[in-house]
This record gives structure tokens, C-alpha cells and sequence, in this order.
């Protein structure tokens, strides 16, 4: 049976929102959790956070909630396992469902869905953590990442010039993805259902990294970005059709990178994000603010959006 809340309606309802939990992003996601919490909040639900465990299943069969609001980041959270949880309960539930989540968040099956879908994107290996530190794996510049983490989780650069392979940190996989590295300017596109909204241009003193995404200050974002009408589109336009082809449900964003001095040509696609941040400093609800929703009626559509068979 398939269990839903409905895009419409005023009534207040008892939202579970799952946030923390044991991922490299549990700090990212508590500061998304508390911003959800007070949001719903203020529109009159009610409202539990719940830090995600080995007992989530059984605080949310105690609690019963009309909906739960996966503020979840990182590994089983946004790969398909809570999801699957919710399933299971037959809770209603935000963002991307099982198969959605667990493909979006390997980089690797994501690349391979984007080239089904004539997506660009750039090459990239899987390496063995000792073959990536005794040796280049391939021509630099390239980057180092984990396969199945976000918010530039455990991401080495390795530039032009380099004196050798990177010296890894023990908390780093046994495997892990290397990807030729795309210059150029950083731009993210966010979907909500059917719709998209502005293209985001994010401005660094360097790399993108973990600071830079959730230290204040540590990026500046201009929105919309001041680029070509042609490059808006394609962008947006790439988004939607992520979006679609990975399978995603209520909100994604999609990120880039565009080498300006190759026009359209130069953008690529760098990966999809099936529960953006929702923190003070994050893109998503800047994006949703840009095109006239309140923070606390991006939430709000996002709960009435929830179902299960997502």
C-alpha cells in the first residue's frame, strides 16, 4: 500500500526529523536538523529530531510519525539505508527514495548513469589506497576522493607540479575514486519536483573543501551567477536530467564545474546530491529563497512532498 502525506493541505503533522547519525557528516547534519526543527516548528508542527542509531527503528515505531524528514547526510543516511528503513515502517518520507539514494551516492554508478543519459563528466578510476600513494594513477591534475561520501569529505588535490602521489589519512578507504580534475568556475543548480531554480556561482580564495562549504565565510555565492543565458540553461537543463535519470525525488542539486574558455563545451558534471544541506551556509535554500520560498516553505513543501515507493 502506498502510503502518502499529500502535496497539499494546512493541517499539522508529526514530523520525525532524522538528523546526526554515524557518518563523516554527522556535524553537517545536526546544524541541518536544528534549522529543519525550527523551521516546521514555526508553522505549527509537531516536530522531534531524532539523532539517528542503531535504535532509529525502534524510536520511530515508539513515536509514530505522519512523515519523517531525512536530514541525513553521508553514508546511511543518504544511501538508501534509512530509506529502506522507512520503507520497511511505512513511513512517508523526503528526498530520494532506496534505489535513487544508493546509486547517487556511489560516484562511481552515478557517472555510469549520467553517460546513459549523454550527461558530461569526466574520467575517473578506481584505485587501491596503496597504489594511489605510491604512484600517479593517472596524469596530473587529478583528485583523490572517496567513493561513497559528500560535502568533499576526505578530498585531496593533486596539482600541476607535484612532487609525488598523495600521502593519504588513515580514515581513507581501502578503495577510493581518482578523477582527472576539471578547472574552471564552480556552479550547482538545485530541483525541486519538476522545477529548477537558479545556477549558483561559488567563489573560493581556493579548493572547494569541507571549510569552504560550511565555514561562514569561507565561500561567497552569487545567485543567480553572473554567466551566459546559454550556460544558465544548459546547466539547468543537465540538472533536470539527472534528476530524472538517477531517479531522484523531491530535492537534488547538481554540481559543476565550467571552463570558461571552452563555452558550453566546458561544463561537466562533477555529481548529484540527493539530500542537499540545509544549513545556515548551504546552497539549496539560498536557491529556493532566490526563486520566493521562505526557508520554512522549502521545508514545508519537502513534508507535504513525502511518500513511501519513492
Amino acid at each position: 500500500m502506498r502510503q502518502t502525506v499529500g502535496k497539499s493541505g494546512s493541517d499539522p503533522l508529526k514530523i520525525a526529523v532524522l538528523m546526526g547519525g554515524p557518518s563523516a557528516e554527522r556535524e553537517v547534519s545536526l546544524s541541518s536538523g536544528e534549522q529543519v526543527c525550527a523551521a516546521l516548528s514555526s508553522l505549527g508542527h509537531d516536530v522531534h529530531s531524532i539523532d539517528a542509531g542503531t535504535d532509529l527503528g525502534a524510536q520511530l515505531l515508539a513515536l509514530a510519525p505522519d512523515v519523517a524528514f531525512n536530514a541525513l547526510h553521508g553514508r546511511w543516511g543518504e544511501d538508501g539505508c534509512v530509506q529502506g528503513l522507512l520503507e520497511w515502517l511505512n513511513i512517508p518520507y523526503t528526498h530520494s527514495g532506496v534505489m535513487a539514494s544508493a546509486i547517487a551516492m556511489d560516484k562511481t554508478r552515478t557517472k555510469e548513469v549520467y553517460a546513459a543519459a549523454a550527461l558530461p563528466f569526466v574520467p575517473s578510476v578506481i584505485a587501491r589506497r596503496e597504489d594511489v600513494m605510491a604512484t600517479h594513477v593517472m596524469p596530473v591534475p587529478y583528485v583523490v576522493k572517496p567513493n561513497n561520501e559528500g560535502s568533499s569529505v576526505g578530498v585531496y588535490l593533486v596539482a600541476d607540479g607535484a612532487n609525488g602521489p598523495p600521502q593519504l589519512s588513515d580514515d581513507m578507504p581501502d578503495e577510493m575514486m581518482v578523477e582527472a580534475y576539471a578547472d574552471g568556475r564552480e556552479l550547482t543548480a538545485t530541483v525541486m519536483g519538476d522545477r529548477v531554480f537558479a545556477v549558483t556561482d561559488i567563489l573560493t580564495d581556493g579548493f572547494y573543501d569541507y571549510d569552504a562549504k560550511y565555514v561562514a565565510g569561507g565561500s561567497r555565492h552569487v545567485v543567480p551567477a553572473d554567466i551566459p543565458d546559454e550556460i544558465t540553461k544548459a546547466c539547468q537543463d543537465y540538472a533536470l536530467r539527472a534528476h530524472a535519470a538517477l531517479g531522484c525525488r523531491g530535492v537534488s542539486r547538481t554540481d559543476f564545474r565550467w571552463d570558461e574558455a571552452r563555452g558550453i563545451d566546458g561544463i561537466i558534471l562533477l555529481e548529484t546530491n540527493t539530500q542537499p544541506g540545509m544549513t545556515p551556509t548551504s546552497l539549496s535554500p539560498e536557491q529556493a529563497q532566490h526563486a520566493g520560498l521562505s526557508y520554512a516553505e522549502f521545508c514545508e513543501w519537502m513534508v507535504r512532498d513525502a511518500s513511501c515507493n519513492r
